[in-house]
């Protein structure tokens, strides 16, 4: 069953189309970091974006339509903040990074990142989601990997997939759990793990 983007064919020559697919994509990500999967309709798009009724539908005739909307708005938003923060002339320097790169997302970009979680929960039965989250979550991995191909790492893969699932872990103790975490910490100890340790360089 393909339950990509359906587009109105209808519509593409209203120059206001593009602005009002947009407004609908931020007010589903909205809709769901601040109310969760099961309050993410149409209607309820439409009326948080403001759009006249049925404007969402025209744009994503299914709600699975509209969760890809959702995976290809939220890397709209995420990966401009991510290029060229990870070009690290040190261990350090990839540490400072990642970890404000979590204030980021739990931060200014709070409301997508509990989108996303809220996306995790119902792609475990949705094998297209599921998909269509895997597929941006690669993306953003393909912007981390060459700083540990930079420094060094053994296997950039492998400290990449370990960086991820150190993060997707954190989501959870500072989102469903309103825990403390040591982040830099925890981002230190799995970064220092992937990259050797230089032996008898000089320091710069």
């Amino acid at each position: 069953m393909a339950s990509h983007y359906v587009y109105s064919g209808h519509m593409p020559s209203d120059p206001s189309a593009p602005s009002r697919r947009a407004q609908a994509v931020r007010a589903a990500i909205d809709v769901l970091g601040t109310e969760g999967i099961r309050a993410l309709t149409h209607g309820r798009v439409d009326e948080r974006a403001g759009l006249p009724k049925g404007s969402t539908s025209n744009y994503f005739r299914t709600r699975a339509a509209l969760f890809h909307g959702v995976v290809d708005g939220m890397l709209e938003s995420e990966l401009p903040a991510m290029d060229g923060a990870f070009a690290p002339r040190d261990v350090e320097e990839l540490i400072d990074a990642l970890t404000d790169l979590f204030a980021f997302f739990t931060g200014p970009n709070r409301v997508i990142t509990a989108a996303r979680l809220a996306l995790f929960v119902e792609a475990a039965h949705d094998e297209d989601l599921r998909a269509a989250l895997v597929r941006g979550r690669a993306r953003i991995e393909d912007r981390l990997m060459p700083a540990f191909i930079s420094l060094g790492a053994p296997d950039p893969a492998m400290a990449t997939q370990a960086v991820a699932v150190c993060f997707e872990g954190m989501f959870l103790h500072e989102f469903g759990r309103h825990a403390q975490i040591d982040v830099r910490g925890l981002i230190g100890l799995v970064v220092r793990a992937s990259v050797p340790a230089p032996t008898g360089a000089a320091g710069g």
